[in-house]
């Protein structure tokens, strides 16, 4: 949807001139690179060669005794990510223990996320962000909470900050069950072209490098670019026709910390989609596994951002002051009922948003003394406007005959937060936090009724206490509250309004140990309330009213570096979720995850050759609330062997589903044209991509 409410076509998008002008930029990058060995800002001062110890921290996870406040945050590190193939590019998140990533429509779409008993749809409780600019998009047309993490560039990861649970006083919104935020590189170390060929006619080619300016001494700065094309039929009957064009591009000053960056991001996708259909179509032959009922569901996206921050630290003081500017849109074309309510027309329905977002964060901690003690102090401040146009219509074959709702919506939120660590001795350290949040919605709607405006306020108390270590082991108690927005649309309904803010709370308890030498291990016990689990439908038009939930769980996390070239990672989660009301529909959670496991087996520099092997097990689940219908588990089975045909190629094998099971990324159960009854979307069948990368 453009600014003035028109639907905008696949050629609008693709003739962008800021992509345009951007890529160009990127490829005039490249050519240099190619030919220059590209030069790190700090390689002056490059450590020694860690020692195996240190490989367990700079080289997998940072999970060291030491480095975190909860048994269940920790740092994922970049390098990690090349050890294991990603089949999407939000499966990076997978890296995350206990999080499962998939799909139920086309790739362009946002991914499905499930962590510690919670159906996350495409982002909602589990905040994401980037370089520092936030992913989740309320109030959005399609979900609210809408995680987008298509644009991701894999390559250009730094490291991954992860946490659980409310328990953060610098998390807001989303953050219930956790979040994670992704972090780029400020250089590489060398530029690099890479190109990956496989099934379904997948194809996708990187460029990317970095350039350090002005002579040693002099004040430096390092210009770093990337530019991303990538194409995927799939292996559905209608082709998944996939188109994505992505660039960054960013300058960065100093160190990190103190310095300065900016950068700038652009991508750009289209798709043809095939949305999950009826299993009893499915037996009945009706339908192929990889066909579809409605063969012109479909959609397009853009986002473009500009950001930067300034930053500068010391050992007792630091000031972090970081914005963003950023456009988006969505064209959605879906058909989950087929024709159902419109058996002339069809069900297909559109959903569209175009908005602008604008933000500012600023961070301050200083160190201080408190009961004779020498404590940090962080108070923040973190600002967020949305400006969006967001519609839903009916449609048939992507034709519009019906509006159901076009609304203007502004939504601002101011978050102020404060968090004193204080250590009371050797083996005692105490987090006090406090989050305050007001949020804004105004709504100039097509429907008279869901027109207005409406202010909320949320105080969210934190506390943490860390106990030792002791014989490298370490204790953790953790609390607070949190919530999630609603979608500004049903605070505003004057015929049935919801809550603005959504609050839950939880505890936890955990340690973790490394006494054995090389494991890092974890075991968190924990518990999350929700006080009314609502969200705005939108692919309904509606917002509904949810039962309180109550989520207990237990979650046990395992790094291994058994010697230098063999690494074993092995997670497990189990969760109990219950509605916490009582109702004769029953007291299961539709689509909680009860169980989630993964292992895998990482070989590295074994001469030429590295490898890893991973299951991913997505436990059985309730899809009704009598838990008379439930979703079977899946596993699956994916491989990596690479080779390093020269100092400067390799050569990288991928095979997704490596045993070709026939499993689903998603089931639900509800009423279509086709009946009463499951409805899927399966998992893609084994899948072959080879990579070829060469550095200069």
């Amino acid at each position: 949807m453009g600014p003035e409410g028109k639907a905008y076509s696949a050629g609008t998008l693709s003739e962008t001139p800021m992509l345009r002008l951007l890529s160009c930029s990127l490829a005039a990058l490249a050519v240099p690179l190619v030919h220059a060995q590209a030069t790190p800002a700090n390689a002056a001062s490059a450590p020694e060669l860690p020692t195996l110890g240190t490989i367990v921290v700079k080289r997998h996870y940072d999970n060291a005794v030491g480095t975190s406040d909860a048994a269940s945050q920790g740092r994922i590190e970049g390098d990690l990510l090349k050890s294991r193939p990603a089949l999407r590019p939000g499966e990076v998140l997978e890296f995350v223990p206990g999080l499962i990533v998939t799909q139920h429509s086309g790739d362009g779409k946002a991914n499905q996320y499930f962590l510690r008993g919670y159906n996350l749809d495409h982002g909602t409780d589990f905040a994401t962000s980037l370089n520092g600019m936030p992913v989740n998009m309320p109030s959005h047309a399609h979900g609210q909470g809408y995680t987008d993490l298509n644009f991701l560039m894999p390559e250009l990861v730094d490291h991954i900050d992860y946490r659980k649970g409310p328990y953060f006083a610098q998390s807001g919104d989303f953050s219930l069950a956790g979040g994670a935020d992704i972090f780029y590189r400020r250089s590489l170390p060398e530029p690099l072209a890479q190109l990956t060929l496989g099934s379904h006619h997948f194809a996708r080619a990187v460029v990317a490098g970095s350039h350090t300016l002005g002579a040693p001494g002099d004040a430096r700065g390092t210009l770093l670019g990337a530019l991303e094309l990538m194409r995927n039929d799939g292996p559905w009957q209608l082709p998944e026709k996939l188109r994505k064009t992505n660039a960054v591009i960013s300058f960065n000053s100093g160190s990190r910390a103190r310095g300065w960056s900016v950068s700038a991001m652009g991508y750009d996708a289209r798709w043809q989609a095939t949305d999950q259909i009826p299993q009893s179509a499915i037996d009945s032959g009706a339908i192929d596994r990889f066909g579809a009922v409605d063969k012109t569901d479909g959609g397009m996206t853009s986002r473009y951002s500009l950001s930067g921050d300034w930053r500068d630290r010391s050992e007792s003081s630091s000031l972090q002051v970081s914005g963003y500017l950023m456009r988006y849109r969505l064209q959605l074309f879906s058909n989950f009922t087929y024709a159902l309510d419109f058996p002339v027309e069809g069900d297909q329905f559109e959903q569209n948003d175009a908005r602008t977002v604008a933000g500012l964060g600023v961070t301050k901690e200083l160190q201080h003394d408190a009961f004779g003690k020498s404590a940090r102090l962080s108070v923040g401040a973190q600002l967020r406007h949305d400006h969006a146009q967001v519609g839903l219509f009916n449609t048939t074959a992507q034709q519009r005959f019906n509006t159901v709702r076009d609304d203007a919506v502004r939504q601002t939120s101011l978050g102020l937060f404060a968090e004193d660590s204080l250590p009371w001795t050797d083996w005692l350290r105490t987090i006090a936090g406090l989050r305050v949040d007001n949020y804004h919605f105004s709504v100039d709607s097509s429907q008279t009724l869901n027109s207005g405006s409406r202010s909320a306020t949320k105080v969210s108390p934190k506390l943490s206490a860390i106990f030792g270590p002791w014989s490298k082991t370490e204790f953790f108690i953790n609390a607070g509250r949190g919530f999630h927005s609603n979608d500004a649309r049903g605070t505003t309904d004057a015929t049935a309004p919801v809550p603005p803010l959504v609050s839950g709370h939880g505890w936890e308890l955990g340690v973790r140990t490394e006494a054995v030498a090389g494991l890092q291990s974890s075991v968190a016990l924990w518990e999350l309330r929700s006080d009314s689990e609502l969200l705005y439908v939108g692919d309904a038009g509606t917002t509904e009213a949810g039962r309180p939930g109550k989520r207990t769980g237990f979650e046990w996390n395992n790094r291994w570096v058994a010697t230098p070239w063999l690494l074993i990672d092995a997670d497990l989660a189990w969760t109990r979720a219950r509605f916490s009301d009582t109702d004769p529909a029953g007291d299961r959670i539709p689509n909680a995850v009860e169980r989630v496991a993964s292992l895998a087996v990482t070989l590295r520099e074994l001469g030429p050759w590295s490898g890893s092997l991973q299951w991913r097990y997505l436990g059985a689940r309730p899809l009704l609330e009598d838990n008379s219908v439930r979703a079977p588990s899946t596993l699956l089975t994916n491989l990596r062997v690479g080779h390093k045909l020269t100092p400067k190629i390799d050569l990288t094998l991928d095979v997704f589903n490596l045993l070709d099971r026939e499993v689903n990324d998603i089931e639900y159960h509800y009423e279509s044209s086709q009946g009463l009854g499951k409805h899927v979307h399966p998992a893609e069948p084994r899948t072959v991509r080879l990579t070829v990368q060469a550095r200069f």
